[in-house]
């Protein structure tokens, strides 16, 4: 499950930077390099980038229910940030 949920965090942040670019810029990085927004490869990596925010969500959660999220100790620090 670690590679998988490398891949979804990747392409979060994939999906990220192009809303960024479509925010600033008017300008969307995926179609722009598969050939239009209704273009069947851009569609696919914009299904690929929401399932994968799916996937991201369930994982927080399971995460969060058994009280394993890293943000609420700090960044990566088993006993939380140094003061």
């Amino acid at each position: 499950m670690h590679g998988l949920n490398l891949v979804t965090l990747c392409l979060i942040i994939v999906g990220g930077l192009n809303w960024l670019l479509v925010g600033l810029f008017q300008f969307d990085l995926v179609a722009a390099i598969f050939g239009g927004q209704s273009a069947l490869l851009a569609r696919i990596v914009y299904i690929l980038v929401g399932l994968s925010a799916i996937w991201q969500l369930v994982v927080f959660f399971k995460a969060a229910k058994s009280g394993e999220v890293a943000a609420e100790r700090g960044a990566g620090h088993p006993r939380g940030p140094r003061p």
